[in-house]
Formats: structure tokens, sequence, C-alpha cells
């Protein structure tokens, strides 16, 4: 197997490489903390942790840039923990397992984690080095950045001193970020009854897979169709109608900022019915697969008898949880009318997920750049649970981050891209939350910029990290650094 620190630039690869073998998944970070801890010591940097365990590790400047603008630079410790479901892997304690193919890092069977260890890792090249040139330098890195932005939320006043900072949490080499959706999180949980399995039923398991999934900001756009909960639930709903199909389960998706891969359901079928079933399944299969043809080629649905339950849902509870499923919104919402190509407003359809003492728990995500929208398209979600008398709760979300063309950093930033690699770069928001919102709210006078090497599938076990393009990325960064102007 190829070492990571054989590949260019050596110095973050040989950190992206360390940072793998260390779990990380949101909300446990202290393993990487302390890690990170460890190597300051090592490096005789300073450093300070905050009381959200948000870390700040400072390096002063090199010989001759001392009069230069103090610089943030910025990424987030936690990683997205997704797995393909024939994969055995514990995030709170094994290693990524990385692999080379052609001109892309992957993972083998998980999320790789590039998102944002990589950015990680050309902070601590620059931390380490004595022969980069820059001002000085303070290191953030954040807690809890995938599953709520609860580090960059109780960041304290006055933590850093910088009034520039680079976030280093982008997913397109050749795009420089301004600007940024805010997001909230809008969850139902739906107490429903039971009944005993019945008597001449059989119980099957249905299965959806091999969705891209990904990001649900960055991906969300990208296949409309590819929301393995809202799939499911389709079959499901339409066979209650055709060969009485009773639910006994369903499980489907993992992370609020995951566009779901997989689901799965188990569910009763009148013996009489068997045969009329199986036809339906071939032939939805069919349905789906050619619907879905173009964005979703690798698409499975599979069939298999399995032993039966002990209960299954009332017909009411089961026509309600279908009916909402059906009705509730996913994908694109409206697309920006001042920004083409810009995704304005979305919601995610996350998980559906069949919880102790007979309820099921129901997460979306909703994201815009305009706040009134974002509180809208929660609104709506809301109200389709709330028709079927769910109990419905938001989470305080996050704010977005407005463009300024005209900043300092951004003109500084895209003039360095320009010397460096004789094209221009595109200059643009993002449909993502990035941490930068809630930076400007605590530290309003911030000037911030966002690039990155090229990441795709991120949030799902497809995430890939493009090899060229980390060096890019490399010699963007450290030119910039250059280029920082002194103060005033």
């Amino acid at each position: 197997m190829i070492q990571l620190s054989s590949l260019e630039p050596k110095i973050v690869w040989k950190y992206f490489e360390q940072i793998l073998d260390i779990p990380r998944p949101s909300k446990e970070e202290d393993k990487i903390r302390n890690f990170l801890i460890s190597f300051a010591k090592k490096h005789k940097l300073e450093y300070k942790v905050d009381s959200a365990g948000n870390l700040l590790i400072s390096k002063t400047a090199t010989k001759g840039f001392e009069k230069k603008k103090v610089v943030i630079l910025q990424s987030h410790m936690d990683m997205v923990g997704e797995k393909n479901s024939d994969t055995v892997h514990d995030f709170s304690n094994d290693p990524i397992t990385p692999k080379v193919e052609k001109n892309w890092v992957k993972a083998i069977g998980t999320t790789l984690g590039a998102d944002d260890g990589i950015g990680i890792a050309a902070q601590l090249a620059i931390l380490s080095s004595s022969k980069i040139e820059h001002g000085s330098i303070e290191c953030l890195f954040t807690v809890d950045e995938e599953t709520g932005l609860t580090g960059a939320m109780a960041l304290e006043e006055g933590f850093f001193s910088g009034k520039i900072l680079l976030n280093l949490d982008s997913e397109d080499e050749g795009e420089l970020f301004i600007g940024c959706a805010g997001g909230i999180d809008t969850i139902a949980e739906f107490k429903y009854k039971t009944r005993i399995f019945p008597n001449r039923h059989l119980a099957y398991k249905i299965e959806i897979s091999g969705l891209k999934g990904g990001h649900s900001g960055d991906e969300i756009h990208k296949s409309p169709g590819g929301n393995s909960n809202k799939i499911l639930n389709r079959f499901l709903w339409n066979g209650s109608k055709k060969f009485k199909l009773r639910l006994s389960s369903f499980n489907g998706g993992n992370l609020r900022n995951a566009i779901p891969r997989e689901a799965s359901a188990v569910f009763a079928v009148p013996e009489s019915k068997i045969k009329e079933m199986e036809t339906y399944f071939k032939e939805f299969s069919q349905i789906i697969k050619d619907e879905l043809s173009y964005t979703e080629p690798k698409l499975k649905t599979k069939l298999k008898k399995v032993d039966k339950k002990e209960i299954v849902l009332s017909r009411k509870s089961q026509e309600r949880l279908l009916n909402t499923l059906y009705a509730c919104p996913h994908g694109v919402i409206k697309w920006s009318d001042s920004l083409e190509g810009l995704v304005e407003t979305s919601t995610n359809l996350a998980s559906v997920k069949f919880i102790e003492n007979h309820k099921v728990k129901i997460t979306t995500s909703q994201r815009s750049s305009i706040d009134s929208s974002k509180i809208d398209i929660a609104n709506r979600v809301s109200s389709v649970f709330k028709l079927s008398e769910m109990k419905v709760k938001h989470t305080d979300g996050y704010p977005g981050w407005a463009p300024n063309p005209n900043s300092e950093i951004v003109k500084i930033t895209e003039k360095a891209y320009v010397d460096l690699f004789k094209v221009q770069p595109i200059v643009r928001a993002i449909h993502a939350g990035l941490e930068c919102g809630l930076f400007l709210q605590k530290y309003p006078e911030l000037d911030m910029i966002s690039f990155g090497p090229t990441i795709k599938g991120a949030h799902s076990p497809d995430e890939r990290l493009d090899i060229p393009t980390t060096q890019k990325f490399w010699d963007l960064l450290l030119d910039v650094l250059k280029k920082i102007p002194e103060e005033d």
C-alpha cells in the first residue's frame, strides 16, 4: 500500500496520514485535541483551550515578516462517520484506512475525513516548518462542526487576536468562497400504536442501497431523486394500497447533514398476496432505476424473506407515517436569483429511525442563504409533521455568511491565484454551511475567505481527496501568507 507521505506536498500528506490514525467523530474530539496539544508542546508553541474544547495554537512571525497582520488559519477537528453497511468499523476507536486510486485518496468502506482533516494537516505543516515565510499565525481548531457547529457557537470573545481568517474547509479547488448558507434542523417524533404480527402473513425485508448520498449542502442538487428514505417510502406507500402490507420497522439514513444513501424496512404481507408483491417489487425496482439511471447508476434494490416480527404498526399509525414521509419535501426548494448556479434554499430528509418506546424519529435539515427563507422552509416541513400530530422541535440553527466581494483578503487571494496558476478563480458563495457566519457574530471585524482542495462525496463512504489539487491548495495558502499586508 502506498504511503501517503510519499505524495506531494510531502509535509502536508505526512500530517494527514497521522490524522487518519486518530478517531475523531463529532463530539469525540479528545483524542485529536490531545494529539494537537502534544504537537504544540513538541514544537514549543503557545496554545490554549476554551470551555467548549476549541483549541488555538499560535506561532510567531518568521524573520522579516514581523510587521504583517496576524492571520487565523481555521479548520474543524471532527469528521463525519459514515460507512457502507457491509463494513465493520468503530469510528470511536478505529483508524481510517486510506487507499490511492489514480489521482484520488479514498478510504476503504468509510468516510475519509479529508473534511476537514486536510485543513488540519496544512495548519500543522505550517506550524512545524522553519522555512515557510509568514507573519504571526493563530491556528484555530474548532469542535463539533459537523453535527451542530457547537464549537463555533460557543467560541469566546477575545480567544484570538487576528482580523484576517482563512477558513480551510472548502471542497472545490479553483473556487474561492466568500459566503455561505445558514441552516436549521427540524426534528419530529411520532408515537405509533402497534398490533400483533398478523396471522397468515409472511415477513420480508426491502433494502435500498448504492446511492451517492453526500453532503446535504454541496450535493443536494446533483440527484433530486437520490434519497433512500423517499425511495423506500414510495414502495411502502404503494404496497400498503396494492397488497395490504403491514409495516414493522423502517431504518434509513444516519446524519443530519448527509443525504441518505441506504434504507431498509421490514413488513408483513398476506400469504395470498406474496406473488403480487414480488411482481410489484420487480416492477418498482425497474421504474426507479429507469428514473434515476443518469444520476444514480449504482442504485440497488433487494428483497428477502426474514423471520416474523412480534408486532406491526396499527393501520392508522402506518397510514399517518407513510403519508407524512411522502409529503415531506426533499431537495432544492429555490435557486438563487442573484448568483447563477447557487442553490438558495433546500431541505434534506436525512434520517428515519424506529427508536425505543414505539417511536419514530425523523430528522431533517434546512439551508438557505436568506435567513427568512431558511425559517420559511423549516416551518413548511414542520407543518407537514404537525398535520400528523407529531411532536416537532427546531434546533437553534446557525447564520449565513453574507458575501463581501470587495474585502481585502478576497482581493489578495484572487491575485495570488492568478499569479500562481495564470487563470481566474471563481469567486462565489456556497450552499453548504461554514463556521464563518458564527465567527462574525462575535468578531464582526473579521475579513474572511474559504478555500481548499477538491473533495468529492463528502459525508459518504465515496469521499475522496484529489491529489493534484492538494498541491495547488498548499501553494495558494503559502503565497497568500506571503502577500498579507503589514499593519497600518
